[in-house]
């Protein structure tokens, strides 16, 4: 509200004063250019949107216009050095506070069709700031790979102009990458039991033969555990892919080791398959031990021989995937059960008993669970089971309750199985080099890689018409089969007996 001793001149000085700050305020709306950058540098180069009109710079000018008094003079119509048009300029910085106010501009007003949105960026490549202004006209909208291409392409030849043997590797890559074939998803099992060819077990057989069952026995029997960890291991190895990947191999799959393909979403497959073999594998273990039918101390000697083998698999061989198989095995009820046997154990290989007791069963434990591992340095097949079973929780077929299921920090075993997933497909090289170490100048019994085999165990266990039922199916079945045959070593003790 006016004063009523200040005169009307004063008023409009007052108004006019005002008037400018407004002006001055509204101006401070206008887009400032980013600080410190090399105005030479079209990496953060900004668009003009607005012309203002060309301001002279005044011969004192105000620390800030911000802080600048009404007072204080805001144009000077004097000899000063006229500033350069925006518009000709690398930026658009206005000249704040010198300039005649204009209207605060919309928002789709600093939007260009060309070049994107005034606060966006656009960094651009050393070729692209090296390149005369005149080279710089709009190029047609390419792919993200294809602007990589020319970009390094360029700046190869840039670098290495002289250099005919970066240019001869420039051009092979680039052969390479026009030769990329997308990875196969693989729809089908790589096992076929229907057309294994077998050297013990006839074209069309029923489930666990006494002949082919007798004939196992003898081959398990007349080698010692390092033998048959070095057969397993092998099979194993191949079968997950670590061993034996041709180059035709690694096209297909997209990566260079089944370990890293395992991770990935079309290793679906390979997945399932892995799970197949390590079910597989740990039924004939405990079919092999409840199939012995001597005495109490045959069948003790021989779940001697089984803990060496678990034993020999982990320390070793390095090779966790049947290490946790043949555990598998002896955790089954099945044998757990067999009391008699178990005693028996105790008493004539105590040794055994106890490192099955305290060190084997609780490696295990802190394997599921996703708290210890094995040196990289000495394996060859990592624990990959929980993995497995966590990507493949649909297919996969679990009695007893997975580690995250029974505890109460289930998800972080779930976190440290997935973590532990990236230093699997990482080090899919590593593992290739270490199985290639342990299985040197090995050549292995033609008969036991068969007897390891996938395709041999499905027929064996199932029959050769048995073999292409339903896995649930299958696994539903023998774990009948397998409580008549522990029942009938050691009966159950009925309560009125006691």
């Amino acid at each position: 509200c006016p004063l009523p001793s200040v005169s009307l001149p004063h008023h409009r000085d007052i108004i006019r004063n005002c008037a400018v700050s407004v002006d001055q305020i509204q101006d401070l709306h206008s887009p400032m250019s980013p600080i410190s950058e090399n105005p030479a540098s079209p990496a953060y180069s900004t668009v003009t949107r607005l012309k203002p009109h060309a301001c002279q710079a005044s011969g004192i000018t105000p620390a800030s216009p911000v802080i600048r008094r009404s007072s204080e003079p805001q144009l000077c119509h004097g000899n000063s050095k006229p500033l350069p048009d925006p518009a000709h300029s690398s930026h658009s910085t206005p000249c704040h506070g010198y300039a005649r106010a204009s209207p605060s501009p919309s928002v789709n007003s600093y939007s260009d069709p060309d070049t994107g949105h005034y606060c966006q960026l656009h960094p651009t490549s050393p070729i692209s700031r090296d390149r005369p202004a005149h080279d710089t006209k709009q190029l047609p909208t390419k792919s993200y790979v294809e602007r990589l291409k020319v970009e390094e392409g360029q700046r190869g030849t840039v670098e290495n102009s002289s250099g005919e043997a970066e240019a001869g590797q420039r051009l092979k890559a680039e052969l390479d990458f026009m030769g990329f074939v997308p990875p196969t998803m693989e729809t089908t099992s790589s096992f076929n039991p229907a057309a294994f060819q077998s050297l013990l077990i006839p074209l069309d057989n029923k489930p666990l033969e006494m002949t082919v069952l007798k004939k196992v026995k003898e081959l398990l029997a007349e080698v010692d555990v390092k033998t048959l960890a070095k057969h397993i291991t092998k099979v194993d190895c191949l079968v997950a892919r670590i061993l034996g990947v041709t180059v035709e191999m690694q096209r297909l799959m997209g990566v260079s080791s089944g370990m890293e393909l395992l991770t990935l979403p079309h290793g679906h497959q390979l997945r399932l398959d892995l799970l197949e073999r390590f079910h597989t594998m740990s039924i004939m273990i405990a079919v092999d031990i409840l199939g012995c039918t001597g005495s109490t101390e045959e069948r003790a000697a021989l779940l001697h021989k089984t803990i060496q083998l678990a034993a020999e698999l982990k320390s070793t061989m390095g090779n966790m995937f049947s290490f946790a198989a043949v555990m598998g095995a002896l955790e089954m009820t099945q044998i757990a059960r067999l009391e008699q046997t178990w005693m028996v154990l105790r008493q004539r290989h105590t040794e055994g008993a106890i490192l099955y007791e305290k060190k084997l069963k609780p490696f295990l434990k802190s394997l599921n669970e996703g708290k210890e591992g094995p040196p990289l340095t000495n394996t060859t097949f990592p624990h990959i089971i929980p993995l497995v079973t966590l990507l493949e929780r649909d297919e996969a077929l679990t009695e007893s309750p997975e580690p995250w299921e029974a505890t109460d920090n289930g998800v972080e075993v779930v976190m440290a199985h997935l973590e532990a997933a990236r230093l699997v497909a990482h080090h899919g090289g590593l593992y290739h080099t270490n199985a290639e170490v342990k299985l040197q100048g090995f050549q292995g019994k033609a008969e036991l890689l068969e007897v390891f085999s996938t395709e041999f165990q499905l027929r064996l266990l199932w029959g050769s018409r048995g073999a292409e039922s339903s896995q649930a199916e299958r696994y539903e079945k023998f774990d009948k089969v397998l409580t008549a045959l522990s029942h009938k070593l050691e009966p159950a003790v009925r309560f009125s007996e006691l």
